[in-house]
C-alpha cells in the first residue's frame, strides 16, 4: 500500500513539471513562428537594422503594440506634444492679447476722432448760428437805417389836406361870423394831430408897404384868432404878408397871359400835413 501512495505522488509530480514545461515552450513558440511569418525570409540583415528604432528601446513583450507598457514609457512619448501643445497655447495668448492691443487703440482712435468731428460740428453749427444771428441784425440794422432815411427825407415832405378862403370887408382886420366859422371848421381838422402846418397868406389891392402892412395886419387877426380860441401853437403858423403880390404857385404858367390882380383883402389858409404824420 505504501508503494502505490509513493508511485502516485511521482506521477504527479512529474505531470506537474509537464504542464509548467508545456506553458512555457507554447508562447515561446508562438513568437517564434509570428516573427517568421512577418518578416520576409528574403530580407536582409541591414534592413531588418535600419528598420528597427534607432535609440534600440524597447517596445514590450508583444512588440510595437504594447498594452502593458509602463507609466515612464508612455510618458517619455507624451511629454514632446505636451511640451508643442504648450508652446502653441503660449503663442496663441499672445496673438490673442496683441489683437485685443491693437483693437483697443483702435477704438480709442475712432473715439478720439468721433469726439474731434462731434467738436468741430458743434463748432460749425454755433458759428452758422452765429453768422444767422449777425445777418438778422444787419438786415434789422438796415431796416432802422432806411426807416431813419425814410423819416429824413419826409420832414420837408407836405401835401395839401384842405384850404379855406376868408375875406376881410372894406379891408378892416376885422373877423366876420363867416370867417370864424371857416376857421373853427379848420382848426377842427387838425385837433388832436401831429406833423402838420397852417400856411397864412395876406393879400390886399393896395400896392407897395402899404398894401403890405394891410395885408400883415389881416393875417396877424387870422393867427390870433386860431391861438386864442384853438390853442394851435405858434410854431404850426406860417405867415407872410404879400399886399397886391400874387404868390409863385398862384401866378399864370403862361408867359403870355396877363398878370391876376388882388381885388379884395383876403387872407388864404392852407392845411399842410407831413408825411410821417400818418405813421
Amino acid at each position: 500500500m505504501k508503494q502505490k501512495l509513493t508511485s502516485q505522488t511521482h506521477f504527479s509530480s512529474q505531470l506537474a513539471v509537464l504542464v509548467l514545461a508545456s506553458a512555457v515552450a507554447i508562447p515561446a513558440l508562438g513568437q517564434a513562428a509570428q516573427s517568421s511569418s512577418t518578416t520576409p525570409q528574403s530580407t536582409p540583415p541591414a534592413a531588418a537594422s535600419a528598420s528597427a528604432p534607432a535609440n534600440n528601446e524597447k517596445e514590450g513583450f508583444w512588440g510595437r503594440v504594447n498594452p502593458f507598457a509602463r507609466k515612464v514609457w508612455v510618458k517619455k512619448r507624451i511629454d514632446p506634444i505636451n511640451d508643442r501643445l504648450n508652446e502653441l497655447d503660449a503663442v496663441n495668448a499672445k496673438n490673442s492679447k496683441d489683437i485685443q492691443d491693437v483693437d483697443s487703440r483702435a477704438q480709442a482712435g475712432i473715439k478720439q476722432a468721433q469726439a474731434a468731428a462731434d467738436a468741430a460740428n458743434q463748432t460749425a453749427t454755433a458759428a452758422g448760428t452765429q453768422a444767422q444771428q449777425a445777418n438778422s441784425t444787419a438786415q434789422t440794422a438796415t431796416g432802422h437805417v432806411n426807416q431813419i432815411n425814410t423819416t429824413v427825407n419826409g420832414l420837408d415832405q407836405y401835401h395839401q389836406v384842405t384850404e379855406a378862403e376868408i375875406t376881410f370887408k372894406g379891408g378892416l382886420p376885422k373877423l366876420s361870423d363867416e370867417a370864424r366859422k371857416q376857421l373853427d371848421d379848420l382848426a377842427t381838422t387838425v385837433n388832436g394831430q401831429k406833423g402838420y402846418i397852417l400856411e397864412v397868406e395876406g393879400h390886399t389891392p393896395q400896392a407897395g408897404n402899404v398894401g403890405i402892412q394891410s395885408s400883415e395886419r389881416l393875417t396877424e387877426a387870422v393867427k390870433r384868432y386860431l391861438v386864442t380860441e384853438h390853442e394851435i401853437p405858434v410854431y404850426r403858423l406860417h405867415a407872410v404878408a404879400l399886399g397886391n403880390a400874387i404868390a409863385a404857385d398862384a401866378a399864370p404858367q403862361d408867359p403870355g397871359a396877363k398878370p391876376v390882380r388882388v381885388k379884395t383883402s383876403t387872407v388864404h389858409v392852407r392845411l399842410m400835413e407831413n408825411s410821417l404824420a400818418a405813421q
